[in-house]
């Protein structure tokens, strides 16, 4: 199913074949609408590398936070190409700064940046 021109929901699915349960759809709905915005500023496609929605083992099992945003498919794990984490998240400030993207949650990892739409600002 196509969320968006780039994104579909099955790239949000979790990593143990689950799909996003139905309820939570206007989360990633959501998220996937803020990623379009920022794969069309970074003119890059935008890979969900890690996780997007979480069922409560799985997200037990990658040591992923009790009260976990992927829970309810209100988040990704991202990564761009060419592009390291500091550098997409960079990128994110920008376009949460303009107003263009939902204020929210922001990881910095080795690999990925975490995003999340809680509507307040929290960074890590």
């Amino acid at each position: 199913m196509k969320l968006t021109q780039n994104f579909s929901l099955e790239e949000f699915n979790c990593k143990d074949g689950t799909t996003v349960p139905e309820k939570y759809y206007p989360n990633v709905l959501q998220v996937a609408e803020n990623l379009e915005v920022l794969r069309e500023y970074l003119q890059r496609p935008i890979i969900i590398s890690g996780s997007g929605y979480r069922t409560k083992k799985h997200n037990t099992e990658v040591g992923g936070a009790p009260k976990s945003q992927h829970l309810t498919a209100s988040a990704a794990d991202i990564s761009v190409n060419g592009l390291s984490p500091m550098q997409i998240a960079e990128a994110i400030e920008t376009l949460i700064e303009e107003g263009k993207m939902k204020q929210g949650g922001m990881g910095v990892y080795p690999t990925f940046v975490h995003y999340d739409i809680r509507g307040t600002k929290a960074r890590w």
